[in-house]
């Protein structure tokens, strides 16, 4: 993950709308941008390691990448 993957996926989650965030005021609204961002980032580390392991040929490759891909739905 490069320096501007990150920089874009902190704007992504920084322009959640206040339909998202839900409409009344809340102290704790910043937190779920940090969240959403946290969760941007796990995902995109989650694909990358995934990425790693798709058409391995040995120690069953594929099967990784989506047993990795899978625990997104945690």
């Amino acid at each position: 993950m490069t320096r501007d993957d990150i920089i874009r996926m902190a704007k992504e989650a920084d322009d959640l709308t206040d339909a998202e965030l839900g409409s009344e005021w809340n102290p704790d609204r910043e937190n779920l941008r940090d969240i959403h961002f946290a969760a941007l980032v796990a995902a995109a580390e989650r694909e990358a390691c995934a990425k790693v392991c798709d058409g391995w040929m040995h120690a069953n490759g594929n099967d990784c990448a989506a047993a990795i891909r899978a625990r997104g739905g945690m």
